[in-house]
């Protein structure tokens, strides 16, 4: 519990483009109140002469945080964009601090100024800090007719992320270019995904998207088509990983084990059911954990954890998951060691094909509970002039909690 009487030593101040003439008062008076200020380069910059000591922010960024817990119990302010705890460097300060040691003055985000100047509802758009990852983590977010605001590191990645939008096939795209929004160097172009783009692009920089309503949006339901993985056909075919996805019953913030992952595909829309979920994938083909790392990266979703190694032994170490799928691998050894290292509340999806596999998870289910299905699927297909139905060959799926 916080310290009441205690005055925080650390004063998070939002910054903008227009410098100190943005600031509250109570910001104003923190920064005179204070004893060192840090901040980055282009803070600084715009920061007026003070009597105090200013000190540059390091890239990494992780690199300042030792500096700046050195300084705890003197009056000290740290410049930080915007609004501080929406993508913003208050998120990593506040990890390292207790709640009464720090003190918040937010500024008006970079969202907040893109929505103002092109008449967005904020609450109908998708915000993304993408300035330290990948632009492939749009992939997800574009759907027809949709918008979003980007947060980019710098032009390169701005002519990175046109170049994507025309890869998947979603040109023409609008792209509003915003630069140093709120300042005197402040810039708003546009222009789509096709068009060349501007050389003199400047940081900091942000892209306000309007997608246009073309292009192989990823669904948002589970199950999505078996085109969007590259596979070598280690695949859990689309109407089966559905019925599968269904059964994991992901939730947010949740960890999967995905054993025996093949193309990554069951995984991967795990992550995709929401951006907190995380998933570790095992495979004994260094080929095909290459494949699901690719997989996971194109559909954006590239904090995938894979790991090359044969189970139980690769499970050694790893972190507790929530939820455990076996696509593959499934042996006695397996399901002992599964029984034996998790918590119990830890749910368990193992999905057979063998008609030895199939007898195994019949025993465990007969001592251990939860539900068996059998899974028939057929899809219709050529029979010389005429059509028939095509069998798959079933699957036999055990749903259990541990």
């Amino acid at each position: 519990m916080a310290d009441a009487g205690k005055s925080p030593w650390l004063t998070i101040i939002g910054w903008g483009e227009s410098g100190i003439a943005g600031l509250t008062q109570a910001s104003r008076d923190a920064l005179e109140q204070a004893e060192l200020v840090f901040g980055a380069r282009r803070h600084l910059e715009v920061l007026p002469a003070l009597s105090v000591g200013v000190r540059e922010w390091p890239v990494p960024f992780a690199d300042g945080i030792p500096d700046i817990l050195a300084e705890r119990g003197r009056p000290v302010v740290m410049l930080v964009s915007g609004d501080p705890f929406w993508f913003g460097a208050g998120t990593v300060l506040a990890k390292y601090l207790s709640p009464d040691e720090w003190v918040a003055q937010p500024a008006p985000s970079t969202f907040s100024l893109a929505a103002a100047k092109l008449g967005w509802g904020i609450e109908s758009l998708q915000c993304l800090g993408l300035h330290a990852a990948p632009v492939t983590r749009v992939r997800p977010c574009l759907q027809p007719q949709h918008r979003l605001i980007v947060l980019l590191r710098d032009g390169n990645a701005v002519a990175d992320l046109a170049c994507c939008i025309e890869q998947w096939g979603f040109g023409p795209s609008q792209l509003h270019i915003l630069e140093a929004l709120g300042g005197e160097r402040e810039r708003i172009r546009t222009v789509h995904s096709h068009d060349a783009l501007p050389m003199d692009i400047q940081h900091p920089v942000a892209v306000a998207l309007e997608v246009a309503g073309k292009g192989p949006a990823v669904p948002r339901t589970s199950g999505i088509p078996d085109h969007f993985f590259d596979h070598d056909g280690q695949i859990t075919k689309q109407p089966v990983r559905a019925v599968t996805l269904s059964a994991l019953a992901p939730q947010a913030g949740e960890r999967l084990w995905d054993i025996g992952t093949g193309s990554g595909s069951i995984a991967i829309e795990w992550l995709l059911a929401d951006p907190r979920n995380q998933a570790i994938a095992f495979d004994t083909s260094a080929e095909r954990t290459a494949r699901a790392q690719s997989n996971a990266s194109a559909l954006g979703v590239d904090w995938l954890q894979v790991v090359h190694g044969r189970v139980p032994e690769a499970l050694e170490g790893q972190a507790v998951p929530d939820a455990v799928f076996i696509g593959g691998g499934l042996s006695q050894a397996l399901l002992e060691t599964l029984w034996s290292c998790l918590p119990e509340g830890v749910r368990i999806v193992a999905n057979a094909v063998t008609l030895e596999s199939e007898t195994l998870l019949v025993h465990w289910q007969h001592q251990k509970g939860g539900d068996l299905l059998r899974l028939e699927v057929s899809t219709a297909g050529a029979i010389g002039p005429r059509r028939g139905w095509q069998a798959n060959y079933p699957i036999v799926q055990w749903r259990v909690t541990r």
